[in-house]
């Protein structure tokens, strides 16, 4: 019976021995019995998670305040016969549901993409014998073969190591591959991508070979601490807790006024049939039934307008919620910069030789290979291939782990030379021509200050295979920076001024992150660079207080970008994240915003609302751009609709209070939503921006569709066309009796609404101030009237009897038309007033 096996928890600050003898494993690798044993006590080798039914998932979609107002219009419209209406909301629930719960699906379908990251078959050593074996049958202590191509199926101990390089872009979203060696032992606080002796779960070897004995298996594996944060909740969008706001407010509002017209109505002593009537005029008149149709077909237009700037839309309520990020958290690599090396600058003893050594010690062909060696290709342009025809090669020398520096034998100017390739330390210990290390060395260490990542190369004769006898002349360094895409330095202006913040959180070192991010203005002066290991010291609290000032987070793990990405929410921000790995998932899964590359990995596109198929920053801030306008319509709608429910229910309850019998019926209210909310309010979605919505700072969600001016502005336009209505109905009443008055106001209701929605058009300037732009900002708008002007015409030539109207005479047409350029002039008045006190304080100030 084997003892019982403790994993040791700093694995990479012991030695291989020590390694070994904790986890009770020999160069024969593992007994069978013990691995039996072992698969019992640890179980199989793959990411667990959470079982969540379908049905869970369904039950999920009904809590949104946005399904929530839907059902409760349906109902209504369904209450008072106006099936039609209640048909379309209903049609309007089921695909609102049926994409949120494809969009939940897919996102646990992020989960498995991070399982199939360690799924492969894999080489162990067991009983002295090589076997391949299901990556999930590995259990700590198994002895592992790695190769060029293996996708490492655990935590794994370096053991023996042969030029491995490993390509760790899953963990540290970083493409450059990372040099292994074995034989260090490193301190306990040594963070994930600094872990050189060790092969992180899911990542791929990309060169050379190793031996490595399993350490950790399954959950607690690294990539398994991110599998777990992705399976969190993601938070409530920003639109659904602002029409959360709204609604409550909304039904308070409405609610209220509709009990206290009841019981005066009841005291006033009306008959019962009387008061029902009332009361389901009045509901009919608050309940903007139109608005969740409005809100949905606005967020699908924006969706089909984001897909013509290659941005797919996977979960409609986000498109509103680029319109009011306050922060954009974006990756570097791909997002920021180009995602491929080029090099930036070069310093040469001997110019020549170092165009050779760099043709020659590259293992690149036709464009291809590792990223450093396809750069320098790129860089000698023709020159490359000229050069490696023309010097013939003898030797070969692959990537040395221990020495730092590849190279190449070959016949140059008829002489046997070597050329090296490799970092400036190493090659130092080779070099002959101390004289110029001085002048080196400055160059050296102003790269390094650049953010490069400096190669030095060397050229020497030819005297044997052994590298420790190799003399050599170093003869140049060159400098590599992944560089920005072009329009990426206008966009983040373009973002600064539009109260925005962008920060560059990248698993890149501090020097090479905060170059580039000065270079397209994330980073200025006085700006704060903070680490990883700095993260992982704070707690947080003190992590908060450097939030406001930091720009460039670097050699960030994913927890990290995780855990900045969640205070920043605590702090009140609405966040974006970009990002494009694996190691992006919890970040993504926990923003307001998840945005991933077009050319991200799987799991990455599962867990995102957004996916760019342009990665690039700028088609984001293009994005919110389009997200602003479609906040605004929607802020438009809510204002048309809700003050057009509104006015209704101000005049219902005047003529109530006066002792009036109905000003209005039912079946009149119904047809005053068709022909003149309905046929106005589906234009909305397609009003063009209004002035630069890139100028001026996001509004907050809570504040984003009902603050104070909207409301006062609502309620002032319900006051004007309510009381209007009053005052028609009192003077028509008395004037020519009931059914006339009713008539009347009937006709002049839908005509001043009509002459609202004209209003509602422009929120931030008079509609006579750039009256071309106030005639074509909507052009359906007209199309939307003149539905409505046939209709009305065809009830009153045609049905009139039915909804208790018949055509104006003169004595009404004129009524109608003064109310209507009464409701048209108050509130271009109210406009006209916000705009000079605007001009006023903006000349104060």
């Amino acid at each position: 019976m084997e003892p019982l096996l403790h994993i040791p928890e700093y694995v990479h600050s012991l030695k291989v021995e020590e390694t070994m003898e904790k986890l009770q494993s020999t160069s024969n690798g593992l007994k069978s019995d013990d691995v039996v044993s072992r698969q019992r006590v640890f179980g199989k080798n793959i990411i667990e998670q959470q079982k969540v039914s379908r049905l869970s998932v369904l039950a999920g979609q009904f809590r949104s305040p946005l399904v929530l107002i839907l059902l409760f219009a349906a109902l209504i419209a369904f209450s008072v016969g106006s099936s039609a209406d209640g048909l379309l909301i209903m049609l309007i629930v089921c695909i609102n549901t049926a994409l949120g719960f494809w969009q939940e699906l897919k996102a646990l379908t992020s989960i498995e993409a991070l399982k199939k990251m360690t799924e492969s078959r894999v080489t162990v050593i067991r009983d002295g014998d090589e076997k391949r074996v299901a990556s999930s049958e590995i259990v700590p202590g198994d002895l592992i073969l790695l190769s060029e191509g293996d996708l490492v199926p655990a935590d794994l101990r370096l053991i023996t190591v042969e030029g491995l390089t490993i390509d760790e872009s899953v963990l540290t979203g970083e493409s450059v591959p990372v040099t292994k060696e074995a034989a260090v032992a490193l301190p306990r606080k040594t963070l994930p991508y600094e872990l050189d002796n060790m092969a992180l779960s899911g990542t791929v070897v990309v060169k050379g070979s190793a031996t490595a004995v399993a350490v950790y298996t399954a959950q607690k594996s690294y990539l398994a601490s991110i599998a777990e944060k992705a399976q969190e909740e993601s938070p409530e969008s920003p639109l659904s807790r602002a029409l959360g706001t709204y609604t409550r407010k909304h039904l308070l509002l409405t609610l209220s006024i509709i009990a206290i017209v009841g019981i005066i109505a009841y005291f006033q002593g009306r008959d019962l049939l009387d008061i029902t009537m009332l009361l389901i005029a009045e509901i009919v008149s608050a309940i903007p039934e139109g608005l969740p149709i409005v809100v949905t077909l606005v967020l699908t237009i924006g969706a089909m307008a984001l897909s013509r700037r290659n941005v797919l839309v996977r979960y409609l309520p986000t498109v509103e919620t680029l319109g009011s990020a306050t922060v954009i958290a974006s990756d570097k690599t791909g997002t920021i910069t180009q995602g491929k090396l080029v090099v930036k600058e070069s310093f040469a003893i001997n110019e020549s030789f170092t165009k050779i050594a760099a043709a020659l010690a590259n293992e690149s062909e036709q464009g291809r290979g590792d990223p450093i060696d396809t750069a320098l290709a790129q860089w000698l342009g023709v020159h490359f291939e000229q050069i490696r025809e023309r010097f013939r090669r003898t030797s070969f020398y692959p990537f040395d782990t221990k020495y730092r520096l590849m190279a190449s034998a070959n016949i140059i100017h008829e002489e046997h030379k070597i050329v090296v390739k490799g970092a400036y330390e190493s090659l130092k210990e080779f070099a002959r021509n101390r004289e110029d290390f001085e002048k080196l060395e400055a160059v050296h260490d102003e790269f390094a200050r650049k953010g490069l990542r400096v190669l030095a190369f060397g050229v020497g004769t030819y005297e044997s295979d052994d590298i420790e006898t190799w003399e050599i002349d170093i003869v140049g360094l060159v400098g590599f920076l992944d560089p920005p895409k072009e329009d990426v330095k206008a966009a983040v202006e373009t973002a600064g001024n539009s109260g925005i913040r962008i920060m560059m959180i990248t698993g890149d070192n501090a020097l090479t992150a905060t170059a580039i991010a000065e270079e397209v203005g994330i980073y200025r002066e006085g700006d704060r660079v903070v680490s990883g290991e700095e993260v992982g010291d704070l707690d947080d609290e003190a992590l908060k207080t450097k939030l406001a000032d930091t720009t460039v987070w670097a050699r960030m793990l994913p927890e990290h970008k995780y855990r900045i990405v969640k205070l920043l929410q605590e702090s009140g921000e609405i966040v974006a994240v970009t990002g494009d790995g694996a190691n992006d998932v919890p970040a993504l899964k926990a923003a307001d915003l998840g945005i991933a590359m077009g050319s991200g990995a799987e799991a990455a596109k599962a867990t995102a609302n957004m996916i760019l198929l342009n990665n690039d920053l700028s088609v984001i801030i293009e994005a919110v751009r389009q997200g602003r306008i479609i906040a605004n319509n929607i802020r438009k709608s809510i204002y048309f609709l809700v003050s057009t429910s509104i006015d209704e229910i101000i005049l219902i309850s005047g003529a109530i209070l006066m002792g009036y019998p109905l000003p209005l019926y039912p079946l009149q209210i119904l047809w005053i939503n068709i022909v003149a909310d309905s046929a106005l309010d589906k234009t909305f979605p397609f009003i063009r921006e209004e002035g630069d919505v890139m100028k001026g700072s996001p509004r907050k969600p809570d504040t984003q569709f009902f603050d104070k001016i909207q409301i006062a502005r609502t309620l002032y336009a319900s006051a004007v066309i309510g009381l209007l209505g009053l005052w028609l109905y009192h003077v028509t009443i008395t004037a020519r009796g009931h059914d006339a008055a009713v008539s009347t106001v009937f006709t002049a209701m839908i005509v001043a609404i009509w002459v609202n929605g004209l209003q509602s058009l422009k929120e931030h300037e008079p509609f006579l101030k750039h009256i071309r732009t106030s005639l074509t900002i909507s052009p359906y708008l007209w199309l939307g009237i003149s539905i409505g002007v046939f209709l009305q015409g065809a009830v009153l030539f045609f049905a009139g009897e039915w909804f208790h109207a018949e055509l104006p005479d003169l004595e009404a047409s004129g009524y109608i038309l003064a109310m209507a350029l009464s409701v048209f002039c108050l509130i271009e008045a109210r406009k006209w007033a916000e705009f000079g006190y605007r001009h006023y304080v903006h000349t104060k100030v």
